[in-house]
């Protein structure tokens, strides 16, 4: 029988994970007093975010519709048309209800409930916010259209137990100041998906859950860059260590490290993506006439006009004539060759 204990997390051998833990750490907190200083940026990426999440979770089950539908239900108050569309908008309402209420949302049997219940609430589904009322299996199907059981979750008369065993090992395991709260949270989503309650909607719920468990955490990278649409891009690789991670889980014999450090790795992903992000907004707030300085002087190499309005394409030819004669004029580039093969450097080079 399945045993909830996290107590494993103290052991040394998850130094390697610890160490890609600190690295997270570290951007997080960097991504922490780049929103202190500059909280407007941030705001602008939170709208994108979410539907990004919304499309990539659902995405991962199959779930999806037209770009356009997309924006007249998620953004223009659209009514949704199809079974597709409706999961789709009740995704949102569970994400909606995670970043603006985590602070006050607590990992439970109810919350998790809802949170079933808000995506699938709209479907016709008798079931929504219900634990399953038969057995369910975890299928891989191939090319030809056959297909195998790859998992079998807890039987769905032993749900109930189960679950309260998984909290009740959460609730003790984040009480313990030795065991990282990060990797916590990724064995509570492995566990989860294991015990698999629901008759449908276990992996979105399991994001959903993610999200939340990363904001407790103190990570919400999730607000501004979308993990579920990151894990979407690497689905094959999320499958595959799902699979790993679950061999012998009833036996209490699975390995969770390869769910763990795929999880981090997205996550470190999130934080790539917000830090490019980020650069890339930053310069176009610059003054265009302090880009066109930047270019030149940045270059390794003497850039021509062409190359320059490559880089800025915001940027008009005579803008950059008219920077280029001034940066001439003071003596911080210098002109070699003429007329259209004329190439511009620093002039310390």
């Amino acid at each position: 029988m399945k045993r909830y204990d996290y107590s494993f997390l103290k052991e040394k051998h998850m130094n390697d994970v610890l160490r890609l833990c600190k690295a997270i750490a570290d951007v997080n907190a960097r991504e922490e007093m780049n929103r202190l200083q500059d909280p407007g940026i941030f705001e602008s990426l939170r709208g994108k975010a979410v539907i990004d999440s919304v499309v990539g979770s659902n995405a991962i089950e199959g779930i999806g519709t037209s770009e356009k539908r997309l924006k007249e239900i998620l953004n223009n108050g659209g009514v949704p048309l199809t079974h597709d569309e409706i999961e789709i908008l009740g995704y949102k309402d569970a994400l909606n209800l995670i970043h603006t209420e985590y602070d006050e949302l607590e990992i439970s049997e109810a919350l998790i409930r809802q949170l079933h219940y808000l995506i699938e609430r709209n479907t016709g589904a008798e079931d929504a916010g219900q634990y399953k009322k038969a057995d369910n299996y975890i299928m891989e199907f191939r090319s030809d259209g056959s297909g195998s059981i790859i998992f079998t979750p807890v039987s769905y008369k032993e749900v109930p137990a189960s679950m309260e065993q998984l909290l009740l090992a959460y609730y003790s395991a984040r009480q313990d100041d030795q065991i990282d709260q990060l990797l916590l949270s990724l064995c509570f989503v492995l566990d989860f998906l294991c015990i698999h309650p629901f008759r449908d909607g276990n992996g979105r719920v399991s994001r959903l859950l993610m999200l939340l468990l990363l904001y407790k955490a103190g990570y919400d990278i999730g607000r501004y860059v979308s993990v579920e649409k990151n894990i979407n891009e690497h689905r094959e690789q999320y499958y595959h260590c799902l699979k790993e991670s679950s061999e012998g889980w009833h036996d209490n014999m699975n390995d969770y490290s390869p769910f763990i450090v795929f999880s981090l790795q997205i996550l470190y992903r999130c934080y790539l993506t917000l830090n490019d992000t980020l650069g890339e907004l930053s310069v176009k707030r610059v003054k265009k006439n302090q880009r066109i300085e930047m270019t030149v002087l940045n270059s390794i190499v003497p850039v021509s006009k062409a190359q320059i309005k490559e880089k800025l394409l915001d940027v008009s030819i005579r803008t950059i004539e008219s920077e280029l004669r001034k940066l001439l004029a003071s003596g911080k580039i210098i002109k070699i060759g003429n007329y259209k093969d004329a190439r511009y450097m620093r002039a310390d080079q």
